[in-house]
């Protein structure tokens, strides 16, 4: 029998919704399928990336799904504050939804039926439909696991609007002038508009947890000391985004359903440092879309090998997590974020696109200690050791 589809997208999250945009351009004959659960494709989201995180031909390609881009951002710490000339861009889940709906017919964005059973060849919906297809892409997003050892960058975030111009030029990626708690705790803000910003007090902390009245307090208070007076808020976004100190990436690839390719968050694919997904997802809708057969087994094979390729190749990121997370105590963990970015603009963007040259990292180990050197080696042997 014919099956349904040549390809099904089992959630609509970022990593499948680039991938059904990019087949979509590049090899439109597929009859490629997505599925959602919730009421929307890409739910209700903001992702960002910087400047040097994707190539030219892909910021091409994603050029529609960005709402802001800047040439330059700010990072502010209390011995310490700079602008980096690195470009920086916003997309978003409206955006993602309006490409989606132009790039596929109707009757193959299914939403608001979640996936209850998967097969390399076979989606079973909530609904009770069966869709029959050549290959399952899972990009369901990740599911709790002990095979990746985590840590979070947590975070609520408001779009507000002003009484006044902010004067802001760019965004403010990291105003660790706040007081410390939780963690490493820092306020984000990106200017949409003249009177238009999205403010987040996020943390880098060891746990899930959120307190969405006392944040809410924090950006109110954070607003009235940088002398803007918010007339109303017009959205409202909470997330917790993974940050990687170690794991076993076959071990955590092994937990989906056997034969189904994974991507995004349930790949692992994530900056370890800053949680950003959106680069991660670009890179590999290019992959899939560049396969010479669009099989179960290949897609899984291709999405399985670049998985842990990339994994592997980001080992020293995960170092100075654990530095971060581990060696670091009390307001430590800022000291080490300040320090970082004494660096220069193309050293730091290569950092946060993964992408270090092989002397970048004396580079960045360089200089004053911001923990004692005894302390974070006992650490990093005791990681190593398994020693918790």
């Amino acid at each position: 029998m014919t099956p349904d589809f040549d390809l099904v997208l089992a959630g609509g999250g970022l990593a499948n919704g680039l991938i059904a945009l990019r087949l979509a351009q590049l090899r439109p004959e597929l009859r490629v399928a997505i599925v959602e659960a919730g009421p929307a494709i890409g739910g209700d989201h903001t992702w960002s990336s910087f400047g040097l995180d994707i190539n030219e031909e892909q910021r091409r390609w994603t050029q529609p799904l960005f709402a802001h881009r800047w040439d330059c951002y700010s990072v502010r710490f209390p011995r310490h504050a700079r602008t980096l000339n690195v470009g920086y861009g916003s997309s978003n889940s409206d955006r993602l939804a309006a490409e989606v709906a132009k790039a596929l017919p109707p009757e193959r964005i299914i939403t608001g039926v979640p996936v209850v059973a998967m097969t390399p060849t076979s989606v079973t919906l909530a609904d009770q439909r069966v869709l029959t297809c050549n290959a399952v892409i899972d990009g369901r997003g990740q599911s709790k696991s002990t095979a990746l050892d985590l840590r979070w960058q947590k975070f609520l975030g408001q779009e507000v609007e002003l009484a006044e111009p902010h004067g802001l030029a760019g965004p403010i990626i990291m105003d660790a002038t706040v007081p410390q708690q939780d963690g490493y705790r820092f306020i984000y803000t990106l200017p949409f508009g003249p009177r238009h910003l999205l403010i987040e007090d996020t943390y880098f902390s060891d746990g899930r947890d959120l307190a969405p009245d006392l944040l809410r307090q924090h950006i109110a208070d954070y607003a009235v000391a940088q002398g803007w007076q918010i007339t109303a808020v017009t959205r409202e976004e909470a997330g917790i985004l993974p940050l990687a100190i170690g794991g076993d990436i076959e071990k955590f690839l092994d937990e989906g359903v056997p034969g189904v390719a994974r991507v995004g968050l349930g790949a692992g694919l994530f900056n370890p440092v800053t949680g950003y997904s959106f680069p991660d997802a670009v890179r590999m809708a290019d992959l899939i879309a560049a396969l010479p057969a669009f099989d179960a087994a290949t897609i899984h094979r291709a999405c399985r090998d670049h998985a842990v390729r990339v994994w592997n190749s980001r080992g020293m990121y995960r170092i100075l997590n654990r530095m971060l997370f581990l060696a670091a105590q009390d307001e430590e963990r800022r000291t080490i974020m300040e320090r970082f970015y004494e660096h220069p603009d193309d050293l730091v963007g290569r950092l946060y696109a993964a992408d270090n040259r092989w002397n970048d990292w004396p580079k960045v180990f360089s200089g004053r200690p911001p923990i004692p050197p005894l302390r974070a080696l006992g650490t990093l042997v005791k990681y190593e050791l398994g020693i918790r």
